[in-house]
Parts: structure tokens; sequence; C-alpha cells
């Protein structure tokens, strides 16, 4: 009775694996989904056109402090790193020695004054008793004669009073310009000499400064010429130029372009253009490297397109994958202007509403079709 069972169990299990079998197998296959690739749609429209300059920050004034007369330093009136008003005293120099010369000229002049004053009665009265031939003619002309040597004595004793009086003053030692001063090279108690060669000093002006940058005579006349044809530029108008720092981030304050003073160095064939950047912040120090970017004009009715979507062939030629109204992939020649940071200026090979693939171009080939959707979103199944 049992072997009998066997059989009847064995075909019972199979019926079951077979129906387990059907219900996994799908109805129908349906084919798989065009892939999908980012695409950069492309448009029209007036693009300015800018050049980038290498350049550094420089002080626009820079003033080193020297003494002008002698003496035993006695004080230091500023704070090292501090920012100083044209006319502040910096230093003061022992002063007691001019202040007794001022006194000594002084006292000089009055007394010239005097014998001036004397002589002038004295050549009065000689002339009236020479007309009555109570002196002699001589004696009269000697009398004037010193009135004049007296004047010349007396405008000695003035310019002796002036240059003591400046000598005076210039035992304190004040700030030419208005900026920031670097650290004191000397300590009250030093000697000072008028004729050092070693500053005592350095002050430098910070607002405005100045952005020096190179270029080539013919990148210069390029420039000028595409400023001129510049229909938006009024007559006369200043060049605005923005500052790119160190880090990438854009400065805040534009400058403007100098073109005055322009000379072309003839060992390089280079030129100095001279950029004028305001600094109220104290952002810009001078020795910075920064980037000028010159706006020269405009493109009007311009395509851009991202480099990404711009490869080469072997020979060179610019090419560009496009997908077509049937959504199929091809590919364009084109004709590339100049460079706009991270996109090419396409003059010819696209039209407004083409569709560039710049993303996931490896998942299809040309004549594939395939589904676009924005850049950034080909990543997205």
């Amino acid at each position: 009775m049992k072997k009998q069972s066997y059989p009847l169990l064995a075909s019972m299990l199979l019926c079951i694996l077979l129906s387990a079998c059907d219900s996994n197998e799908p109805a129908t296959q349906s084919p798989s989904a065009p892939p999908k690739v980012g695409v950069y749609v492309v448009t029209k429209g007036t693009v300015p056109i800018n050049v980038e300059l290498s350049g550094r920050v420089a002080a626009k004034s820079v003033a080193e402090i020297r003494p002008q007369v002698g003496g035993i330093l006695e004080k230091q009136l500023f704070t090292e790193g501090a920012a100083v008003k044209a006319g502040q005293v910096l230093y003061q120099i022992d002063a007691s020695s001019y202040t007794a010369a001022y006194a000594s000229a002084k006292a000089a002049l009055v007394k010239a004054e005097a014998t001036l004053r004397a002589s002038e009665v004295t050549a009065k009265r000689d002339a009236g008793l020479a007309k009555i031939e109570a002196i002699s003619q001589q004696t009269a002309d000697d009398s004037r004669a010193a009135v004049e040597e007296n004047r010349a004595a007396l405008e000695v004793a003035q310019a002796a009073l002036d240059t003591a009086r400046i000598n005076l003053e210039h035992t304190r030692i004040t700030a030419p310009i208005s900026g920031r001063i670097d650290i004191s090279a000397v300590v009250p108690g030093a000697l000072l000499s008028a004729a050092q060669t070693t500053a005592l000093t350095t002050v430098r002006q910070l607002d405005p400064l100045v952005v020096d940058v190179k270029q080539s005579s013919t990148e210069l006349l390029r420039l000028r010429q595409e400023l001129k044809a510049d229909a938006r530029r009024k007559p006369g108008e200043e060049v605005p130029v923005k500052l790119v720092l160190e880090d990438g981030s854009e400065y805040a304050h534009p400058g403007r372009l100098q073109f005055d003073g322009v000379s072309v160095d003839e060992s390089t064939g280079m030129v100095t253009l001279r950029a004028i950047v305001p600094n109220p912040e104290g952002v810009l120090l001078p020795g910075m490297y920064v980037k000028a970017r010159v706006q020269e004009g405009h493109l009007d009715d311009s395509i851009l397109v991202p480099q990404e979507g711009v490869t080469r062939r072997p020979s060179g030629d610019a090419i560009a994958i496009v997908v077509g109204e049937d959504g199929r992939l091809a590919e364009r020649k084109l004709t590339l202007g100049r460079a706009m940071g991270n996109q090419w200026v396409v003059t010819a090979g696209l039209q407004a509403g083409d569709k560039v693939v710049v993303e996931s171009l490896k998942r299809a080939a040309l004549g594939d079709i395939v589904t676009a959707v924005p850049a950034g979103g080909a990543s997205k199944r």
C-alpha cells in the first residue's frame, strides 16, 4: 500500500512546480527605454567681451620718512601699522639747540633793524648838511652807502631767522601723505642725521590703490579698437575694471583703467596699464596678486556653448553632438570664436533652439534615439 502512494505524490509535486514556474514568467516582453542625455538648449543674446589681465596691487603714493635735521630722537608719536593723516607728527627730535639758534637769529634781526634805522637817520641829516655845505659831499655819500649796507645786513638777518625757524619746525617730523605707516626703524634715543640714507619709516597710501597689469602692444591696440567700436560706450567714458582676488572671489569695488603715460618696453614689447581701485575697507594690500577684468565691448546675437559640449577631431575641427527633432544623435561641425570663461563663442554650426549634449554622451552612439533632459538631470533614472 505504501509503494503505490509514491508515484501519486511525485506527480502532485511536479504539478506544483510547473505552476510556480508559469506564474514567474512575464506575460509580454517590454522594450528598453531610450537612454537619457543632458543637453544645453542654445540661445542667442548679447555677450560682453571681457579680457583678464594679471597684475599686482601697489600703493598709489609711497613716502619714505627721513629727518631733515640732525639730533637725538626724543619721541615716537604714532602706532606702528596704524593709519596716519597728512601733517600728523610722527617723531620729535630734541629741539633745545634749534630753539636757541632761533632766539639768536631773532635777536640778530632786531639788532639789524635798529642799525638800519639809525643809519637812515644819519643819512638824512648828512644830506641836509651837505646842501648847506656844512659837511663834505663825500660824508653824505658814505652815509647813504651805510644805509644800503645795513639794509642788506637786515635781509641776511631775516634769512637767518627763516632758516632757524625752518630747522626748528623740522624737529617735528610729520607725515607728508595720509596712509598706513610701517614699523619704525629707530627708537627714542637714537642719533639722527640730516644726510642719512636709511628711512625712519614708510607711509603708504592705501585708498585708493593702483593695479599695474602688463599687456603686449598688439593686445593694447586691439583693446583700444574694440573699446572705440563699442556703440554702448560714450566718448570719453571711463573703462571699468573688476578685480578677481587670489581666492577666486570678486572684489566688491570696481576701478577704472588709465591709458595716460603708457609706453612700450623695447626689450619685451609689453606695456603697463594702470587701474585705480578704491580700497575703503582695506581689503587690498600692496603686493597682492590679482586679475583685472576689463570689458572691451559687446557681441550682439551671439551663441555661447559650455566647453564640455565641444570636442575636437584628430584633425582639430571642433564638433558638437546635438539631439535632432527626431530624437536621434547627430554631429555638427562648429566654428569657434573666443573663450568666455567656461564657454565658447560659436560663430557658425549652431542655431537657437539646438540641443547640445553636455552629459552622459557615452550612453548612446551617433544615430541612436535618446531622451533629452536639461543638463544635470541625465543621471537621474
